[in-house]
């Protein structure tokens, strides 16, 4: 970062943090990044974007004017698309919960319910408008993450060879299915956040007691019987990139542990794939340090494949939201318009900083995730990310979607310091405590960053 620095006289008993989470802001403040390539991927993720509008949803951009959200998307400098694609995204049984049925067995399971059918249509606009594309298989009928890589319910029996010409079967079908209609990935992410392994337990890499597990053998059949497919089908003359993707993504450890197998058994893969939201992943330094290493161990490309942050604590329904303010002990940002806008900058830097031009960008997920009854996380439920979107809670845009286009230019913004963390101190009476040697200061770009202080003298005696 690049912040004007500030080294500050302060009184012990004096201190202020504005946590204020304004909804609307007039403007950002977006320091460019230097050097970043025009090329760079400012992408999004918009899977729920179908479900959305056939829910009632609708997008305004900045003055208001209702208007189609990829037409949005690329005034504001966004150049590439994230689509995730789920088997069957129908319940197998009835979801209950707290005694409750939520929604019906063979009822659509929530979450954008990205079959082929939506993800296909939402796959043509894009490319129509043209953006590229990046196609998420999650290899499941609902959501693939590290805690969850459940089999869909057709290859629910399936194991070993089988199961290997179903995901080899089913990644050619589709990727032939697109390059029919017209728009075939520019890029293709064989599984989702396979910190674990897919499609358990074949392809799970870690056993929970006795469990019987395919370990890193297993996966990495699965990956390259992937691979394979998108080679088969890729366009003639036409080499797409193929992402493996995982989260955690300052986790250095988890990533040298997955990779040097995956590599080490001649996996086909391009670019190795990150999630990366600040509040649950560690600091900018860790993810800055881990993509160095990535590219300099595997010579791969990387990319920051999702990522986000909030504009507002306030909840828009009643469900509840998943995001936690981040602060780490030298960094942190507040949940407001301008905060949202300075973190995802932040994320872009660290990609260029720490990998060059092996960084390839990154994608923010789910920025169009509005409010619109019926399209929740899942069937019977509320949104639980709308105060991550980068649109209000009426569907307007907001000022922090300009940060795809402010990244660039030679403009700098004055960033001055406007308050600072109140430490906690505590002290015997009749004690000199001891102080800390640095404070967070709040900067005008609602960031935070640890700077020296100097605290006035005083005879505790």
């Amino acid at each position: 970062m690049h912040r004007k620095k500030t080294t500050a006289l302060f009184a012990l008993a004096l201190g202020l943090l504005c946590l204020g989470a304004g909804v609307q802001a007039e403007d950002v403040m977006v320091e460019p990044v230097p050097g970043l390539p025009e090329d760079f991927i400012r992408g999004a993720d918009v899977s729920t974007l179908a479900w959305i509008e056939e829910c009632g949803g609708r997008f305004l951009d900045a003055d208001g004017r209702e208007r189609d959200l990829f037409a949005i998307l690329k005034d504001a400098g966004v150049n590439w698309i994230r689509l995730r694609l789920w088997n069957d995204p129908v319940n197998p049984a009835n979801v209950v919960v707290n005694r409750r049925v939520l929604s019906k067995r063979g009822d659509p399971a929530g979450g954008g319910n990205n079959n082929l059918e939506r993800t296909l249509s939402m796959a043509k606009r894009a490319k129509a408008a043209g953006f590229r594309l990046l196609l998420d298989f999650h290899y499941s009928d609902f959501w693939a993450d590290p805690d969850n890589q459940r089999k869909p319910q057709a290859w629910i029996r399936l194991h070993g060879r089988d199961l290997e010409k179903a995901l080899y079967g089913y990644t050619l079908s589709v990727l032939e299915t697109m390059k029919d209609e017209g728009c075939f990935p520019d890029m293709v992410q064989i599984g989702n956040e396979l910190n674990g392994g897919m499609l358990w337990p074949d392809g799970k890499t870690w056993a929970d007691g006795d469990e019987e597990t395919g370990g890193f053998a297993g996966f990495t059949r699965l990956l390259k019987q992937g691979a394979r497919a998108v080679r088969k089908a890729q366009p003639w003359g036409q080499r797409t990139k193929i992402v493996i993707h995982l989260a955690d993504g300052a986790d250095n450890d988890l990533y040298r542990w997955v990779f040097d197998e995956v590599t080490a058994a001649g996996v086909d893969f391009d670019v190795i794939g990150l999630s990366f939201y600040p509040y649950w992943h560690g600091s900018m330094d860790a993810l800055k340090a881990n993509l160095r290493d990535l590219t300099e161990r595997y010579g791969k490309e990387v990319c920051v494949v999702e990522t986000a942050y909030a504009f507002t604590e306030e909840d828009g329904d009643e469900q509840g939201n998943r995001f936690q303010i981040y602060s780490d002990e030298k960094h942190g940002y507040l949940p407001t318009v301008q905060g949202q806008a300075t973190a995802v900058r932040d994320v872009m830097a660290a990609v260029w900083e720490g990998a060059g031009e092996k960084g390839l960008g990154v994608f923010y997920w789910e920025p169009a995730w509005i409010l619109a009854e019926g399209a929740g996380w899942r069937t019977g439920e509320g949104n639980n990310w709308e105060n991550q979107a980068m649109f209000d809670y009426q569907g307007r845009a907001l000022p922090s979607l300009q940060v795809f286009n402010r990244v660039y230019g030679n403009a700098r913004p004055e960033i001055t310091a406007k308050g600072f963390e109140t430490p906690e101190i505590s002290a015997v009476l009749g004690s000199a405590p001891v102080l800390p040697a640095e404070v967070k200061i709040l900067y005008t770009d609602d960031s935070l960053e640890a700077a020296p202080v100097v605290w006035d003298a005083h005879d505790f005696t």
